[in-house]
């Protein structure tokens, strides 16, 4: 029998439909999965460009040969190629290379926005100095005196009670501006204050601060070295109240300010004096005059004097022998030396000085009082207050006897010898730690 025309099993057919279903089903699936994937890597290329090619290393021999070959002639510009009379020739379209590579370029990064400029902060000025903060270290001392100890009444109050008075009143007894000083202040706080302003520690201190300075402020007009020619100053004072290291620094502040200045050595009785001016005169670079040992101070200083009127200086300074103020015959010899510059120069002595030792305290009050009493005297010279707690006697000086101060030294240093400021000296004296977050005025 032909096996051909066996009859077909319908189990059989239907399988065989399915499988042959099946395999064409799943072409179709894969065709269009990959049709798909082909398209979107078509718009993936469009969008990018497509990628280059790979770059084949070119061999050894041939980059020779490309380097030793002519460089090829630039070609002409169009402009250039149309004024020759030539067309210009269109514009080559970009191979697919160069648009491949123009594609893989990384892209520009966006321009960053423009920044406001940076706002420059002007560095604070510096606070104002006080008037008196350059004196403040030269009157540390002084301020630990009986301007500490009653700023101590005073801290952390916003009341005080009668019973303060009376500790003001020990403080300004037992301080060196002297018991009448001392007392004509006691009373002027009971008279002056109201019963208000006595409960008020910024009142008080307040008050004392503006009479400290009336006490200061005596009226002087300023010293004019060229009022005469030549100015005659004569200085006076104890051994050992700094006569000599104020002629030099005085000396030397003259000089620098252009004036021509004579020194006379009239402490002929003491050689450590004369050597001592001297090295101040080559210092500075003025003009000593000296005698010997031992000669008379009134005929140094007049030769002196009388130097400077013939030469034409325009200060002359004249030192004297250091005086015992209780000796009433050296004081009287001092009376002498001003009646002998006199007849040197007419009008001289221009003013008259009284060197004042700051450290000898209440002491240096019983001084000033004798040596007014047979000179003169016309000004004070305080010295040595940076080393002293004594330096509040300057107010007893003042208020008893009516000079005023010329000059205050509050160190070693020629700039140390400062012309005495009222307003300033206080402004420093006051500048009492303690004390600083009081109503204290300026």
């Amino acid at each position: 029998m032909d096996p051909t025309s066996a009859p077909v099993n319908p189990a059989e057919l239907y399988e065989l439909l399915g499988i042959v279903g099946g395999v064409i089903a799943s072409g179709l699936v894969g065709f269009l999965l990959v049709r798909r994937a082909r398209a979107s890597r078509q718009r993936m290329i469009d969008a990018v460009g497509e990628a280059p090619a790979p770059r084949l290393r070119e061999p050894k021999a041939r980059k020779l040969e490309a380097a030793e070959e002519p460089e090829e002639e630039p070609e002409e510009e169009p402009e250039a190629a149309e004024e020759a009379g030539a067309e210009p020739e269109a514009p080559r379209a970009a191979s697919p290379a160069a648009r491949a590579r123009e594609a893989a370029k990384p892209a520009p990064a966006p321009a960053e926005p423009e920044r406001a400029p940076a706002q420059v902060i002007p560095f604070p000025a510096p606070a104002p100095a006080r008037k008196g903060a350059a004196l403040i270290p030269g009157l540390q001392r002084t301020r630990s005196g009986f301007i500490a100890r009653l700023g101590e009444i005073f801290a952390g109050k916003k009341q005080i009670d009668p019973s303060v008075v009376d500790e003001i009143e020990k403080v300004l007894l037992t301080a060196d501006i002297g018991v009448r000083t001392s007392q004509k202040l006691l009373e002027e706080i009971r008279s002056s204050l109201s019963r208000s302003e006595l409960a008020d520690p910024d009142a008080v201190w307040a008050f004392l601060r503006r009479r400290a300075t009336e006490m200061l402020s005596l009226p002087a007009p300023p010293i004019d070295f060229a009022a005469a020619h030549p100015f005659v100053l004569l200085i006076i004072g104890v051994n050992g109240s700094g006569k000599t290291t104020t002629i030099g620094k005085l000396a030397s502040r003259l000089a620098a300010d252009g004036k021509k200045v004579l020194l006379a050595a009239g402490d002929t009785f003491r050689a450590a004096a004369v050597e001592q001016l001297d090295v101040w005169a080559k210092r500075s670079s003025t003009t000593l005059v000296r005698g010997k040992e031992g000669a008379d101070p009134s005929s140094v200083i007049f030769e002196g004097v009388k130097r400077a009127a013939t030469e034409g200086f325009d200060v002359a300074i004249a030192d004297t022998a250091g005086r015992l103020h209780t000796k009433t015959e050296l004081m009287q010899e001092l009376q002498k030396v001003r009646r002998v510059v006199g007849k040197a120069s007419a009008g001289a002595p221009h003013e008259t000085w009284l060197v004042i030792d700051a450290t000898s305290g209440q002491n240096a009050i019983a001084q000033a009082q004798i040596f007014t009493e047979a000179m003169a005297v016309s000004g004070i010279v305080l010295t040595k207050l940076d080393g002293t707690a004594k330096g509040g006697v300057i107010l007893g000086i003042t208020d008893q006897l009516k000079i005023p101060v010329r000059y205050i030294g509050v160190g070693e240093k020629v700039e140390d010898l400062r012309p005495f400021d009222p307003d300033e000296f206080v402004d420093a004296l006051f500048e009492s730690p303690e004390h600083s977050n009081q109503g204290a005025v300026s």
